[in-house]
């Protein structure tokens, strides 16, 4: 597998760079050591444009953490929790918090969040400035610039723009909402015409078909976005013209001819230790082997098993109840055991709930010998350490528990499919004359379960889950269908309206006068 992409790099002052970037974790004195000018080479500090782009694919890396920027779209949401177990996983409750919308601008996920990810926008925009007359690397780095941008606009609604040549002690700037929409457009843009198209080596990298996929995603959500700060949360105005703009972008990979929905039975082989051979919807991944896991995957399974499965899990997350009870029964999205894997270590893929066995068919049992039985009810600041349904969306590889090859994915093929068909339902027309019907029908024919009719709104929403669950996507979605700020189970009051985004971090506010907190914080 290629991924020298995301071998981790030591730049010349690295520490001191991701100081500038819109104010992170590092104090006023660091961020005095070095200037921007001389981060671009023109104050005698040369930075290799090809190493400097390496830097950026690395900065990719904190998104298969269980933590921060996955935490802050998927605790949130209505798929997602962290119940506390005695004394296991209350960690001053950073994950109730989450769940129940009652965090602030002093909660750590936020702060780390904001930096991991304004960090990738400043050493995008470092190595777009280094490029010199090098059109590929620039384009890659617009790609990933956009990239970063887009998830600081979808968690914050804020980004501090710092450029390259900016003096080292001067304030970033900061691009509103719909700014920062229009500044992530025009990376786009300006990549595409330019980014290579993916080939099956090559989806680690930025490509004509991933910055389509990021295009289509962000004219899905500029509704979103340019929607006035005095109401958030909606409702929205889906313009006809980014719903046409979206279904074009879907269409061009959809006949870039690369792509096709994953065969019925394989749904699982998609996040499997060899879905780099056996996905054929993966567009853009970090790609791992055995070797080196950059992207290590490792997170998404041991953040749920209990201690007592394979491999010795930290007995955390769960999926919440009513989400798990929505799935049609006959859908292989729910799980299944996988072979190579469950009848060498016992752990099955999906959702694992009820009785859990090892790879003999023996009952397994918890620290006090009781059955290990996965219960649906969870209490989230008081739960024993069987209660949760638990979700192996990446499947273990016997072995390789620690570093599995199974490579991170951030955007595959289903959901460009499930993209096309909300474009359409909002108003959009498709030049090819498909229908929202047809598109998610033939997709759930694909995944064993039977065709839904009619196909409106409130079941693409519902699709996107039993397709996207567990992938970092949900809370976006909830947002842009209105049910975000909904009750759910362990939240049992509507949120309000201003929980639609994050509130800006203290520390970045005190650091930067151009930032102003968000209302309702």
């Amino acid at each position: 597998m290629n991924f020298s992409k995301y071998q981790t790099i030591t730049l010349l002052c690295t520490g001191m760079l991701l100081g500038t970037a819109g104010c992170s974790n590092l104090d006023d004195t660091v961020l005095g050591k070095l200037s921007s000018t001389e981060a671009t080479g023109t104050g005698g500090v040369a930075i290799d444009p090809a190493s400097s782009l390496q830097g950026v694919y690395s900065a990719l890396n904190s998104f298969a953490d269980q933590a921060n920027q996955y935490a802050l779209e998927e605790h949130s949401s209505d798929e997602m929790q962290g119940p506390t177990r005695g004394t296991d996983w209350d960690d001053f409750g950073t994950w109730r918090k989450l769940h129940q919308h009652t965090w602030d601008s002093q909660h750590n996920q936020i702060i780390d969040a904001w930096n991991n990810l304004n960090s990738g926008v400043f050493k995008a925009t470092q190595t777009i400035s280094v490029a010199s007359n090098n059109a590929a690397i620039k384009a890659e780095a617009q790609f990933l610039r956009a990239f970063f941008m887009f998830y600081v606009v979808d968690l914050y609604g804020q980004v501090p723009v710092r450029e390259a040549t900016d003096a080292a002690d001067a304030n970033p700037k900061v691009l509103d909402r719909s700014a920062a929409t229009d500044y992530i457009l025009a990376d786009l843009a300006a990549a595409i015409p330019v980014l290579p198209s993916v080939t099956a080596s090559t989806n680690n990298k930025a490509s004509k078909e991933a910055a389509q996929f990021l295009l289509a995603k962000v004219l899905l959500n500029k509704a979103v976005y340019k929607q006035s700060p005095a109401t958030p949360a909606g409702p929205f105005t889906f313009a006809k013209a980014d719903m046409d703009a979206a279904i074009v972008a879907c269409n061009t990979i959809m006949s870039s001819g690369k792509f096709s929905i994953q065969p019925k039975g394989g749904y699982f082989d998609m996040f499997a230790p060899d879905n780099t051979a056996l996905s054929k919807e993966n567009i853009f991944v970090i790609a791992n082997d055995n070797s080196s896991q950059p992207g290590n995957v490792r997170n998404r399974y041991y953040m749920g098993l209990h201690y007592s499965q394979q491999p010795s899990g930290w007995n955390g997350f769960t999926t919440l109840a009513d989400f798990y009870n929505s799935f049609d029964k006959a859908d292989e999205r729910l799980g299944k055991a996988y072979p190579g894997v469950t009848d060498k270590i016992g752990t099955r893929a999906g959702f694992l709930v009820g009785q859990q066995y090892d790879e003999k068919g023996v009952a397994l049992k918890d620290r006090s010998g009781n059955p290990l039985v996965f219960t649906p009810d969870v209490n989230l600041s008081y739960a024993t350490e069987a209660k949760g349904i638990r979700v192996m969306k990446y499947v273990p590889q016997p072995g390789f528990l620690d570093n599995p090859s199974n490579d991170y994915v951030f955007f595959r093929y289903a959901d460009v499919v499930l993209m096309k068909a909300e474009a359409i339902l909002r108003g959009g027309t498709d030049p090819m004359g498909q229908t929202a019907e047809k598109l998610v029908n033939d997709l759930r024919a694909n995944r064993s379960v039977a065709a839904k009719t009619p196909i409106d709104l409130k079941a693409i929403l519902a699709e996107r889950g039993f397709e996207l669950y567990y992938e970092g996507w949900r809370r976006n979605d909830q947002i842009r269908f209105g049910t975000f700020l909904d009750p759910v189970d362990n939240r049992p009051t509507k949120s309000a309206d201003t929980k639609v985004v994050y509130p800006i971090p203290q520390r970045a506010l005190d650091s930067n006068p151009n930032l102003k907190q968000n209302p309702g914080y």
